[in-house]
């Protein structure tokens, strides 16, 4: 089964003092095995982007490389790629900026490579202290792409286990403290009959203190006088004087 070519795009080099040659070689070649080209004069064609006045003046990828390092490569790229990385710390950083830093160090070093294990302690001592760090050292994975991996895995497990404790719950409802007697209590009606205020000692029929209803003196206006004659009454006196009335019709 052939594998179809993939189109990778490569950034282009400016000779600056902060961009070493031999990293952007190494994206060079990533995008040159991606695009499936095996012949050495098609990946110096492709690669110089076919702008040369004579277009067999490399014979080959290396050739082609050497002749860049010679012109564009500042003095001391990689032991200063090599230094940078030995000092490295994480710091304010988080993981994956740390580690993408990490590996772009060691890719800027091709002459003379640091080895395995010496990549691996590297970047699990320039780890802030905690529990990655402490995982790594008891696991001490064998490369660098191990020990990132391995230490994104923690980083993962530990955000798992700190917002996967916390449950949504419903919110709690404050209970009513009531502190007199239930309400299907037979007392109760009592307890709130003498809650009721009272008059102080004022007469219920004047109003006035001193004495009670049964002892009051004030005269109170009779029931008749109140509501007149019952003869007087409308609804009552044309009921009396229609009984009144003889049945024949006749009064005289």
């Amino acid at each position: 089964m052939r594998v179809a070519p993939l189109k990778l795009d490569v950034s282009p080099y400016r000779g600056g003092e902060n961009e070493p040659l031999a990293r952007w070689f190494v994206e060079l070649d990533a995008a040159i095995t991606a695009r499936q080209l095996r012949d050495p004069i098609q990946q110096v064609f492709w690669a110089y982007g076919k702008r040369l006045a004579e277009p067999h003046c490399f014979y080959d990828l290396d050739d082609f490389k050497r002749e860049l390092k010679k012109a564009f490569e500042p003095p001391q790229s990689e032991f200063r790629a090599r230094a940078e990385f030995l000092k490295l710390r994480q710091g304010k950083y988080d993981l994956h900026s740390y580690a993408q830093r990490a590996r772009y160090l060691v890719s800027s070093i091709v002459n003379e490579p640091i080895d395995a294990s010496t990549q691996v302690v590297t970047f699990m001592a320039g780890l802030n202290d905690g529990p990655i760090r402490n995982q790594l050292f008891r696991e001490y994975p064998k490369t660098l792409d191990e020990a990132i991996e391995r230490a994104m895995q923690e980083e993962f497990s530990i955000k798992q286990a700190k917002f996967g404790g916390f449950v949504a719950r419903p919110p709690r409802q404050q209970a009513t403290t009531y502190n007199g007697p239930e309400p299907m209590d037979i007392s109760f009606a009592d307890v709130t009959a003498s809650r009721q205020p009272r008059n102080d000692g004022k007469c219920f029929r004047c109003g006035k203190p001193g004495h009670i209803a049964r002892n009051c003196k004030v005269s109170l206006p009779s029931q008749q006088a109140t509501h007149g004659p019952r003869s007087n009454r409308p609804g009552r006196g044309r009921q009396f004087e229609r009984s009144q009335q003889p049945k024949n019709g006749n009064d005289q």
